[in-house]
């Protein structure tokens, strides 16, 4: 059974997760650590749960969700995953954060793609690779489906959706991978987003002013 605990990190408030099993293995998702506080804040809690982190996952590569993909990659030895099209945007990323005066250093390591309904495995628990773009063009989610979760970046929020005027961002398109990649999930998985709280998709599908469907 994996845990699931979220952290909100810089000025862009994005949420940080760490999923942990009961053997003590970690996945990191999305470290958007900024500052060393922050840095110190993950590790500690590392640290005192008695952890080892074992994979770095990026649901996608805009600046706020990769500010810490260097740092976890120095601490824990850890390699990058993430989908294919969103290399282009991890390079990009360091220009965003001047653009933003976020300046920062960014991964440099090699590179795992992942492709829709390719698994990531944590002892015996499974996140499948859904494969949700419109906010980013290599937006994944991962979802654990014996416990009804899903770490989605920021395809889908609380009665809100990703924003789609970055470069590669298309509202058509993120409409869609909503509609037939989440919306066909369970109703009472519960949604982790890169953004604010949590939510469910049956609650996104009656109560979402973008994309309600029921």
């Amino acid at each position: 059974m994996l845990q699931v605990k979220s952290f909100t990190f810089s000025p862009i408030q994005e949420n940080t997760y760490l999923l942990y099993n009961d053997q003590g293995k970690a996945i990191i998702i999305d470290p958007g650590c900024y500052f060393t506080a922050e840095q110190e804040t993950l590790k500690n809690f590392i640290k005192d749960t008695k952890l080892e982190p074992v994979q770095l996952l990026n649901t996608h590569c805009h600046l706020d969700h990769v500010f810490g993909n260097k740092w976890v990659h120095e601490t824990y030895g850890l390699e990058l995953y993430l989908h294919a099209n969103e290399e282009a945007v991890l390079q990009r990323a360091p220009a965003s954060g001047e653009r933003w005066g976020m300046p920062f250093s960014n991964y440099v390591g090699p590179l795992h793609f992942l492709a829709h309904g390719d698994k990531v495995q944590l002892g015996t628990d499974q996140l499948q690779v859904i494969l949700a773009p419109g906010h980013s063009p290599g937006s994944i989610c991962f979802y654990h489906a014996a416990q009804e979760f899903l770490v989605g970046g920021d395809v889908l929020f609380h009665e809100s959706i990703g924003r789609t005027d970055l470069p590669g961002g298309d509202h058509a398109t993120l409409l869609n991978s909503i509609r037939e990649q989440l919306y066909v999930l369970p109703e009472s998985v519960t949604v982790y987003p890169g953004h604010g709280p949590s939510t469910t998709i049956g609650h996104e599908k009656r109560h979402n002013p973008f994309v309600r469907v029921a």
